[in-house]
């Protein structure tokens, strides 16, 4: 979906948030790891804390990992913003997600996928919440 350039959008205005995709970080770090040029434990080095999270509230992304190619990666969502604790709130369910969509504040989600086997990790997206 294309986004225009405008004034506001330029500005920063909350109609003029935009998704922020990571694809292409994504790929060129596995590319560097395919080539040799980076090891697994340069590139696998998940916190426990997103491991715990991926294993027990994670979503299934329906992909495999690109570095041990055997799991399915998982994707945890984390919001930032006003009145939320400052390391963030791992969002659970589909419910907790919409009731912080409906808040006034400008929030950030922040997707992130990982594997549990080899503790790859990548910052998918930056989704805009709320801001209502």
């Amino acid at each position: 979906m294309p986004m225009s350039l405008s004034v506001d959008v330029l500005r920063g205005a909350a109609r003029g948030r935009g998704q922020i995709d990571h694809r292409l970080a994504r790929q060129h770090l596995v590319n560097e790891y395919k080539r040799g040029r980076l090891g697994q434990d340069q590139i696998c080095d998940a916190h426990p804390e997103l491991i715990r999270a991926a294993k027990n509230v994670g979503t299934d992304a329906s992909t495999p990992c690109p570095i041990c190619e055997e799991d399915e990666l998982r994707l945890v969502t984390y919001v930032f913003g006003p009145r939320l604790p400052a390391h963030g709130k791992c969002v659970t369910t589909a419910k907790e997600m919409h009731a912080l969509n409906r808040r006034r504040e400008e929030l950030s989600a922040y997707v992130v996928e990982a594997c549990v086997a080899c503790h790859w990790h990548h910052l998918r997206s930056v989704l805009p919440v709320g801001g209502r």
